[in-house]
């Protein structure tokens, strides 16, 4: 590949996508298939639709309807959609996030906009939706509905909705510092009329912003103009910063070859991405602080869950194993990933592999966060219970929720040998 040249490496990028079953059209130009004012593509929104949800589809599109009818139709489908996806992103029912994860509805119909692998693999329709999802990878689209020359390199698109931006830059004649200025500088989620930009507004569309050059990656999910704050997406190099030399190719290639594996990404939009809110009120002023972040796996996170998991596949319960990680390493979100994939992981024969899983730590704030994590992942109530003794005793607690086959019991590092005596007792 010749470093110098962005346009190939583009090209490698897509190819590569593509040879994964992504969907790629180099004979399309963006703008044929990106709808810039809603920020998505409507093609593949209802081609996923049609394929998936074609009873509830009818409902909205009526086949007795006229041509000119069912235009009108789409257009107030796609406008509804765009509501739903434009209120502030709270916890649930707003923002890209909760509608690829709990669809929207409709006046006379309810759809869901995305299909994650299941658990277990007994359930053939669900599998056959889960093929059906489409992963679109389009070049240079041209997203500002004011300034029609600013594009973006790539942006990747699931069932028509748009889910992260990359801006790349060859190591030859620039560096990642650049990709991260571009975002700061010029990719501005208010454009130059003071309106927002749907693409890159926080929550709305775009979930993750990738700087990627040939030797390192960065990331961010909130474009705020100078103020954006990116992370390193890197493997580390022998306990340094930055990504070991790629005999083969771009140093970065792991960010394709792996992480957009399409079951790889679509894991992480399922089962990964959050929410947190943190909602605090000052007592003696009275004001409200209200403040949201996205959170998307660093490498190394998400490389860790991915092997615990696997591993704990593999080879079952009743092994030991110890992850070493630094101050800041983010480990509380490591862990609610860990505890939640472990709590519905089943092996080969489809059969659940752990009852329960227990989380010990010696951070109380531990157990808001891990509720809160695994609420807007899983959309249920009661998958996560702490053992505090409010109700009673401590050993009370865990016998019973030991007995109910609670997903998810965090103890404390004092508790922790009321949970080892009440798992000896409640064995048969």
């Amino acid at each position: 590949m010749a470093q110098h040249n962005e346009v190939t490496f583009e090209d490698e990028i897509c190819q590569a996508l593509a040879a994964q079953g992504w969907i790629y059209e180099p004979q399309r130009k963006a703008g044929e298939l990106y709808d810039a004012t809603r920020a998505l593509i409507p093609e593949d929104v209802f081609g996923w639709l049609a394929d998936t949800q074609p009873q509830q589809l009818a409902k909205v599109l009526k086949p007795a309807d006229s041509p000119a009818e069912q235009e009108l139709a789409k257009k107030l489908l796609l406008d509804r959609l765009c509501k739903v996806l434009d209120k502030p992103a709270t916890k649930e029912e707003a923002g890209m996030l909760s509608v690829l994860r709990t669809g929207f509805k409709d006046v006379a119909a309810k759809f869901e906009m995305c299909q994650f692998k299941p658990a277990m693999g007994l359930n053939p329709q669900t599998l056959e939706r889960y093929s059906k999802v489409r992963l679109r990878v389009v070049r240079q689209v041209h997203y500002s509905t004011v300034d029609t020359k600013k594009s973006i390199d790539l942006v990747l698109f699931v069932n028509g909705l748009p889910v992260a931006t990359i801006e790349l830059k060859t190591d030859f004649t620039q560096n990642i510092n650049d990709a991260v200025a571009q975002y700061r500088n010029d990719r501005l989620p208010r454009n130059g009329k003071n309106k927002d930009e749907p693409l890159l507004s926080f929550g709305r569309r775009a979930l993750v912003h990738f700087a990627v050059s040939n030797d390192e990656i960065q990331m961010t999910t909130e474009l705020k103009g100078k103020d954006t704050y990116f992370l390193p997406f890197n493997l580390g190099d022998d306990g340094h910063a930055g990504n070991p030399v790629n005999p083969k190719g771009s140093a970065t290639s792991y960010l394709w070859d792996q992480v957009l594996q399409r079951d790889s990404w679509l894991n992480i939009i399922g089962k990964f991405l959050h929410l947190q809110v943190s909602d605090k009120t000052d007592p003696v002023t009275g004001e409200r602080d209200l403040r949201k972040s996205l959170l998307f796996p660093r490498y190394h996170q998400w490389d860790v869950v991915n092997q615990l998991i696997e591993t704990a596949r593999s080879e079952g319960p009743g092994h030991r194993y110890l992850i070493q990680h630094s101050a800041g390493s983010g480990k509380t979100n490591s862990i609610a990933w860990t505890a939640h994939q472990l709590s519905s992981l089943h092996g080969a024969g489809n059969e659940k592999l752990f009852d329960s899983v227990i989380v010990v730590t010696d951070r109380t704030v531990l157990d808001s966060q891990l509720q809160d994590a695994i609420y807007q992942i899983e959309h249920k109530s009661g998958v996560v219970v702490p053992i505090r003794g409010n109700a009673g005793s401590k050993s009370a607690e865990l016998t019973a929720a030991l007995t109910a086959r609670t997903p998810i019991i965090i103890v404390t590092i004092q508790t922790f040998p009321f949970a080892l005596k009440a798992i000896a007792e409640s064995r048969p």
